[in-house]
C-alpha cells in the first residue's frame, strides 16, 4: 500500500528526472542517499536499505533474485553502489533450514559470505536476514527519533494502535530482540500473521517499512515517519505538558567560555587510557535536556536504540553542578563523577561478562552532560566526536518523544519485553524505557562488534593527536601541516595571514579529511592573540598535544643597516614570542595532565657568527638556549625540543625576490633579471648546498620530518635537544 499524505515536517526529495536515468542498483543507492540526507529520518551510519533485484547469474546465464543490502559499517547518506552487499536470495533463504536457534545465531554470520553474488568484497551486516526474510521487493529499516520514541515508550504498543487508527495504518509490534538472524525470523512471522501489515515497530529499536517499487518504498517511509512526528508533537502540545519534567536550572550566558575553559581538563580526564578528540554542543535542544528536572535520572537510564548505544556507551556521565555556582568547582566535580562512572562501568562489566567476552574496554564516557553548559562528546577523531554528540541528541529526542506520549512512572506491562529480556530487566521513567544493561552488554561486547572493530584500519602515528602549527601558511610550517595530516593529526594552522592559513588548511583536508584541520590568525607578539588561537584549538578539537612554531623574522634593509627598531622586533618575534607561546600553552597542557610536546625552530646561524645577520643570529642563539630552559621548566609533563636548519630558501617568506637577488649579488652568482622567483631561489639554494657535506639543498619537507619525529611519539624520552637539519654544515658543528 502506498500512503499519500501531506508532509508536515519532512520533504519529498525524490527527483523523477534523476531517478528515470538510473538502473536498479543505482535507484537503491539514490533512495538510500535521500533517506540518509536528513538526520530526522535516520542517524549517521544507522539503518539499512535493501532491494531484491533480478540479475543474470554469470555462472549459468540464468536470471536470479539477488538481495542488495547496505554493507556492514556503511552510511546511507554517503553510500555508493559499491557499498552494498549482494547475496543470492535462494541461498540466503535456505539458511533457515540449518538455523539452530537464537543461542546459535552468531554462527549464521559465517554463512553470509557463502551466499555472496559476484566477486563482491563488501561484508554483509548482521541486519541482512531482517531484509531477506521480509516478502517485499524494497525494504527500509531506519532509526528516526519519532519512530524510536514510540518503540521506547512504556505505552508504545497502545499508542501504536492509536496511531494506526488515526492514520489508517497496520503497523505491527515486535518486542525487543537484538539484531540478527532470530529477529529476521520474528519479522517474517509477524508480517505473515498480520494481514495488510505496512510496517513493523521494533520495541526499543526502530522502524521497518517497505514498498513494491523504489519510489513507493521511499514515499511510504517518509510519510509514516512524518505522521509519527505529527502524532507525537500533538501529544506534546497537550496543556500542562513539560518536557523532561520542566526546567530545573537555567543556562549560563557564559557557557561557551566555561566550555572552552574546562574542556582541556575534561579531555585529559577521559583520555587516561587513550587520547580522545572532543566536541562541545550548547544547542537549545541539549540545554533543554541538561537543565531539566529529570535530566540526571533519564541520562542514567542510558539509551534504547543499539545504534545510539554503540556510540554513547552504557550511559553518559552527568555532572551534578548548580549553574548558579562557581565554574571553578567543575574540575573537582568532573574527577568525582569520573571515579563513580568508572566504578559503575567496572561493575557493569563484572555482572555481565562471560569467559568468552572480549577484555574490558576503555571505561571512560564518550558523552558528558553539564547543567547550564551543555554536552561534551568524544571520539577517536573529530568526525567521531561530532557524530557521537549527534547520536546523543537523537537519544534526547527519543526520550522527549516517549515522555510526550505518556507520563507514567510505573508500568507492569512493558511491551518491549519478550523472549530476549523479561519485563523486570527493563527500567523506565516518565514513559521512557531504556535498554536493559544485560542486552546493552550483549551488543557492546558482541563478538561480531569486536570483529567489526578489528576490521578497522590501524590508526596512524599522529591519530588522536592535536597539533597547533604556528607559521603554518608557508615554508617549513606548511610542509609540517601537510605531513601531520598524512600521519593522522588534527591540525590548527595558525599564521599572521588568516587567508593564507585557510588555504593550507584546505590542502590538509584533502589529505586528512574535511574535519582534520582549521585555520586561525595569530600575532605571536601578543598574548591576547596567542590566547585566542589556543582557545580556537580547544574549541575545535578539545585540547592540544603538540605545539610547533616555525614563524620567524629575518631583518633586512636596502643599505644593509639594521635599525634599533628592527633589532628589537627580531628579538621580540624570534625569542620572546616563543616564550609567550610556550607559557600560554603550558596552562592547557597542565589542565589536560597528558604528556605533551613543544617544538621550536632555531637555526644553524645560532652557532655560526657572520657579518650582516647579527640580529637574526643572536635571536636564534637565544632561542636554542630557550629550548633547553623550557625543557627544564616544564618537565616532566612537557618535552621541549627544536630543530636547527641551515638556510631554507624554498617556500620561505623570509626570502622575497629582493632579498634573493641581494644574496646572489653578494655571493657573485650570475642570474637573469627576468628569471622567475623559484628559479632565483633555486640558484641561491644550490649555492648554500655546496657549503654542506651532502651538497643537497635543505627542503622544508626535511625540516617537517625532523619536527614531527622529535615532537611525536617516536621520541618519547628526548627533551631539551635540537636536531640539526643542515646537510652537514661543518661551520655549525658545536665546539
Amino acid at each position: 500500500m502506498t500512503v499519500h499524505a501531506d508532509l508536515r515536517f519532512l520533504e519529498d526529495r525524490w527527483d523523477e528526472s534523476i531517478a528515470a536515468t538510473l538502473d536498479a542498483p543505482e535507484l537503491l543507492r539514490y533512495r538510500s542517499n535521500l533517506l540518509g540526507s536528513d538526520l530526522r529520518i535516520t542517524n549517521f551510519g544507522g539503518g539499512n536499505t535493501s532491494s531484491k533485484l533480478q540479475q543474470i547469474d554469470p555462472l549459468d546465464g540464468k536470471t536470479k533474485e539477488i538481495l542488495w543490502v547496505k554493507g556492514s559499517g556503511g552510511d546511507l547518506g554517503s553510500i555508493k553502489r559499491s557499498g552494498f552487499a549482494t547475496l543470492y536470495m535462494d541461498k540466503l533463504l535456505a539458511l533457515e533450514s540449518i538455523y539452530r536457534g537464537v543461542s546459535f545465531e552468531d554462527e549464521m554470520v559465517d554463512m553470509y559470505p557463502l551466499c555472496t553474488f559476484g566477486n563482491n568484497p563488501v561484508a554483509a551486516s548482521i541486519d541482512t536476514p531482517l531484509h531477506g526474510f521480509l516478502p517485499f521487493p524494497h525494504v527500509d529499516h531506519l532509526h528516526p527519533d519519532w519512530g524510536i520514541a514510540l518503540a521506547a515508550s512504556a505505552n508504545g504498543k497502545i499508542k501504536m494502535e492509536e496511531f494506526n487508527q488515526e492514520f489508517g495504518h497496520k503497523l505491527a509490534w515486535l518486542p525487543w530482540q537484538r539484531p540478527g538472524f532470530e529477529l529476521g525470523m520474528m519479522l517474517k512471522k509477524i508480517v505473515a500473521d498480520t494481514p495488510g501489515c505496512d510496517g513493523v515497530v521494533l520495541g526499543g529499536h526502530g522502524l521497518f517499512t517497505w514498498g513494491n517499487t523504489q519510489r513507493e518504498s521511499y514515499i511510504n517511509t517518509i510519510t509514516i515517519i512524518d505522521q509519527l512526528g505529527q502524532f507525537i508533537e500533538r501529544h506534546a502540545s497537550t496543556a500542562g505538558h513539560q518536557h523532561f519534567g520542566g526546567i530545573k536550572v537555567h543556562a549560563r550566558e557564559d557557557r561557551a567560555e566555561i566550555a572552552a575553559t574546562i574542556m582541556p581538563a575534561l579531555r585529559g580526564a577521559v583520555s587516561r587510557k587513550q587520547r580522545w578528540i572532543g566536541s562541545y554542543t550548547g544547542s537549545q535542544q541539549v540545554l533543554d535536556f541538561v537543565n531539566s528536572a529529570s535530566a540526571e535520572k533519564l541520562a542514567h537510564l542510558g539509551t534504547s536504540c543499539p545504534d545510539h548505544f554503540i556510540r554513547t556507551k552504557i550511559r553518559p556521565m552527568f555532572i551534578q553542578w548548580n549553574p548558579a555556582g562557581d565554574p571553578a568547582a567543575l574540575n573537582e566535580l568532573i574527577e568525582t563523577a569520573l571515579e563513580t562512572y568508572r566504578a559503575e562501568y567496572a561493575e557493569y562489566y563484572r555482572q555481565h561478562a562471560t569467559p568468552e567476552s572480549p577484555a574490558v574496554r576503555d571505561a571512560s564516557p564518550t558523552v558528558v552532560l553539564i547543567p547550564g553548559v551543555g554536552m561534551f562528546s568524544f571520539g577517536k577523531n573529530k568526525a567521531e566526536s561530532r557524530i557521537t554528540g549527534e547520536f546523543y541528541v537523537n537519544a534526547i529526542g527519543v526520550m522527549q518523544g516517549a515522555g510526550s506520549l505518556g507520563t507514567a512512572t510505573t508500568c507492569t506491562d512493558i511491551p518491549q519485553a519478550g523472549p530476549a529480556a523479561s519485563a523486570d530487566q527493563f527500567t523506565m521513567y516518565q514513559n521512557y524505557v531504556a535498554l536493559p544493561p544485560s542486552e546493552a552488554f550483549r551488543i557492546e561486547y558482541w563478538k561480531l562488534e569486536e570483529a567489526k572493530i578489528r576490521r578497522q584500519p590501524p590508526e596512524k602515528e599522529l591519530s588522536r593527536r592535536i597539533v597547533l602549527i604556528v607559521g603554518g601558511a608557508s615554508g617549513i610550517g606548511r610542509e609540517t601541516v601537510l605531513l601531520a595530516a598524512e600521519r593522522g593529526a588534527h591540525i590548527v594552522v595558525a599564521d599572521l595571514s588568516l587567508e593564507a592559513a585557510q588555504a593550507v588548511a584546505e590542502e590538509a583536508k584533502v589529505i586528512g579529511g574535511k574535519e582534520c584541520a582549521v585555520a586561525v590568525a595569530i600575532d605571536i607578539r601578543k598574548r591576547d592573540a596567542i590566547k585566542a588561537a589556543l582557545k580556537a584549538t580547544v574549541t575545535a578539537f578539545g585540547g592540544i598535544d603538540l605545539l610547533i612554531n616555525t614563524a620567524a623574522l629575518f631583518p633586512s634593509s636596502p643599505d644593509g643597516i639594521i635599525s634599533d627598531a628592527q633589532w628589537a622586533l627580531t628579538l621580540e618575534v624570534n625569542v620572546t614570542a616563543n616564550y609567550l607561546l610556550a607559557d600560554e600553552a603550558s596552562h592547557i597542557f597542565k589542565a589536560q595532565g597528558l604528556p605533551g610536546s613543544v617544538v621550536l625552530t632555531s637555526s644553524a646561524n645560532a652557532v655560526v657568527p657572520k657579518r650582516g645577520s647579527e640580529a637574526y643570529d643572536v635571536s636564534k642563539a637565544a632561542l636554542s638556549h630557550l629550548v633547553r630552559e623550557l625543557a627544564v621548566t616544564y618537565s616532566p609533563l612537557l618535552r621541549v625540543n627544536g630543530i636547527s636548519p641551515a638556510t631554507v630558501v624554498k617556500g620561505s617568506t623570509m626570502f622575497p625576490r629582493d632579498r634573493v637577488k641581494a644574496s646572489l649579488t653578494k655571493y657573485e652568482i650570475a642570474f637573469d633579471e627576468n628569471a622567475s622567483d623559484d628559479a632565483l631561489r633555486n640558484l641561491l639554494a644550490a649555492f648554500y648546498a655546496r657549503r654542506t657535506l651532502t651538497h643537497v639543498p635543505i627542503d622544508p619537507k626535511d625540516c617537517a620530518e625532523a619536527i614531527l619525529f622529535i615532537g611525536g611519539p617516536r621520541a618519547p624520552v628526548t627533551t631539551g635537544h635540537l636536531i640539526p637539519v643542515d646537510g652537514g654544515l661543518t661551520e655549525a658543528y658545536l665546539r
